[in-house]
């Protein structure tokens, strides 16, 4: 058995008792074993050092009654002061065995936490679209932080003091039995004044850990939401600032009362620990002395006998301690794992092939599709609720058939809630079909890897989201190997060079969180210009001008024109003037195809469409009846 695996299991039973149940299985320790595995010889070195330092320990309380026997037997002076160059060379090199230790201590403990924290977040990136408009952002960024360093304490604290602490115990124990077994006996008396406290503290203590995590959590994605632009001006406008600031004090609060419990709790276990070690002290010298006056022990033995119970107890109160720590990082590592495991529900299947080359075809087949529940997608401690809901989602799509040729634009219309911007995510396979299937191509996007698909498919949503980041880097997200030429071309396209151009810091721009220090119509037509950059085959419009205002929509639909051009094209409206040249315009209604047709067939056929065009067009009405009139 390794000995990292030794320690580990040591740890394992300070934490757990033979009758009590086992909150955390050995099939846990493992896993966090494997965590540990790239940084195996740095542990291992790590771990022989802390047995080294233990050792070292040892034998200065043994070096120090030498001296004091030394003295009273009235050795040569040089006796002395050879014990007492070793007892000074010991302490160099336990100070430099401190140093490296802790430099050890350092590289394991931050390359774990880079190795955590770059699995949760490529895991989460990894995750459905449905669990990020269910989770808490917040929430989230504290698993990256908070308990990500939590859990980078058991290896770099709490490990090195279980093994140093364990290997300094049974050295101890050895020396003192030999010197005197009687008093050694004694000392021990009050061992279960250790043990018992510690067994009860454990698992109260890992509950406040647990609480307090989740506070902290609650103030993360409070102070997220309201400190972004949105939230910052939602709540001006309608916000209560001291209401906004009494529901955060009382979560700060609440997480300010939890530590001074768990500080409380600590330093009293600590204390009592003490004492018990100083009144166990205090049992060596009476006794100590008592055998040292009859002539049974010698003097420099009583004394190495009171320094040895201090090597004694300290470890006693380190590793009772150490079920305290151990249940704390255990907590963070529940944590972080219960991200690692959630599945992602889109993975590319062995063997996926890549988008054929060429135009592209669209095709969605008899689709039927429901959201998935919340407990497919998401975790009660990411959303702030006790229980997740169980049921599943209603059914949005109801045999759904449409079919987009090369070069064809199809458009999408209908009530809100219809299932029009369903259609565009399961195209772009954020979801996947319950029933049916969707086809670029001629092949279902279950076959193709993720990468093709958005090689293929590019999308322009309405929000026209953009980080905070300059006009080039946001750009760059399409296409990081674009030219500078390539960056000029897609702007001036999107009707956004001339803009660029006359800024003080150019493409260097910073655009600000979500690109609110755009215009609405400049940050869309921003997003177009990396539309264009990335080439997609198929383009998906989702409401691309809904909230624009007639002239940032001009210039808009003129970027767009830009962005169809020569491609297959799903383009969802509720503008209905924006796809009138369509070749073909479907009207869905609670997730069904009601209509299908030219604008001017719709028109003439006076059903939803025409309803929905009358609505938006009454001026315009009369013209577009003359149009659609047979001749």
């Amino acid at each position: 058995m390794s000995m990292e695996m030794v320690a580990w299991n040591q740890m394992y039973m300070a934490m757990t008792g033979p009758n009590e149940k086992r909150p955390f299985s050995r099939a846990t320790l493992r896993r966090i074993l494997e965590f540990a595995q790239p940084h195996r010889k740095l542990l291992i070195g790590f771990l022989i050092l802390s047995v080294a330092t233990a050792i070292l320990g040892v034998a200065t309380p043994v070096l120090a009654g030498r001296v004091i026997n030394a003295i009273v037997d009235g050795d040569a002076p040089r006796v002395v002061v050879i014990l007492a160059l070793i007892i000074g060379a010991l302490a160099i090199a336990d100070a430099a065995l401190g140093l490296v230790t802790r430099w050890l201590s350092a590289r394991i403990g931050e390359g774990l936490i880079l190795h955590l924290r770059t699995a949760v977040f490529d895991h989460v990136q990894r995750m459905p679209i449905a669990f990020f408009t269910r989770t808490r952002t917040g929430a989230l960024v504290s698993r990256l932080n908070n308990d990500v360093i939590g859990a980078q304490r058991a290896f770099s604290d709490t490990l090195s003091g279980v093994v140093a602490n364990f290997v300094t115990l049974l050295l101890t124990l050895v020396v003192m039995v030999q010197i005197s077994w009687q008093v050694t006996l004694l000392s021990l008396v009050l061992l279960p004044v250790f043990v018992l406290p510690a067994r009860r503290m454990g698992s109260r203590l890992a509950s406040l850990e647990r609480e307090s995590a989740n506070h902290d959590s609650a103030m993360s994605t409070q102070m997220t939401e309201r400190f972004s632009a949105p939230g910052a001006t939602l709540v001006k406008l309608f916000g209560q600032p001291k209401r906004e600031s009494a529901e955060f004090a009382a979560r700060a609060s609440r997480v300010a009362d939890i530590g001074v419990r768990i500080a409380m709790a600590q330093t009293i276990f600590a204390t009592a620990l003490t004492l018990v070690s100083a009144l166990a002290i205090a049992v060596v010298y009476g006794l100590g002395g008592f055998y040292a006056l009859k002539g049974q022990l010698d003097p420099g033995a009583v004394v190495s006998l009171s320094l040895l119970l201090t090597r004694l107890y300290a470890p006693l109160t380190a590793l009772a301690n150490a079920r305290v720590e151990v249940m704390s990082a255990m907590v963070s590592f529940e944590r972080v794992f219960e991200v690692l495991d959630l599945k992602p529900l889109i993975t590319d299947k062995p063997g996926a092939q890549r988008v054929p080359e060429g135009p592209a075809s669209l095709e969605v087949d008899a689709v039927t599709f429901a959201y998935p529940s919340a407990d497919k997608v998401s975790l009660a401690s990411l959303e702030e609720v006790a229980t997740l809901d169980t049921r599943g989602g209603d059914v949005v799509l109801h045999n759904v058939s449409l079919r987009a040729d090369p070069g064809q634009v199809v458009a999408l219309v209908g009530s809100s809630g219809a299932g029009k911007s369903t259609i565009a995510q399961l195209v772009s396979r954020l979801y996947d079909v319950d029933d049916g299937a969707v086809r670029i191509s001629g092949v279902d996007v279950r076959d193709l890897t993720a990468e093709s698909i958005k090689q293929t498919v590019g999308m322009v949503t309405q929000d026209g989201h953009l980080f905070h980041d300059t006009i080039r880097g946001n750009l760059l997200l399409a296409r990081p190997e674009a030219t500078e030429e390539e960056l000029w071309d897609s702007l001036g396209r999107a009707r956004l060079a001339t803009l660029v151009r006359s800024l003080p810091d150019g493409l260097e721009t910073v655009v600000g969180e979500r690109g609110y220090r755009l215009s609405g119509g400049e940050r869309q037509r921003l997003t177009i210009a990396r539309l264009l950059l990335a080439r997609p085959r198929v383009v998906i419009l989702d409401e691309a001008t809904a909230s624009l205002d007639s002239t940032s929509e001009k210039a808009v639909q003129e970027a767009l024109g830009e962005a169809l051009e020569g491609r297959t094209a799903l383009v969802i409206a509720h503008r209905l003037s924006t796809i009138r040249a369509a070749n073909v315009i479907l009207v869905l209604e609670d997730g069904q195809i009601v209509e299908r047709g030219t604008h001017a067939e719709l028109l003439a056929a006076g059903g939803r469409y025409d309803e929905l065009y009358r609505t938006q067009f009454q001026t315009d009405v009369a013209d577009d009846e003359k149009v659609a009139a047979p001749s």
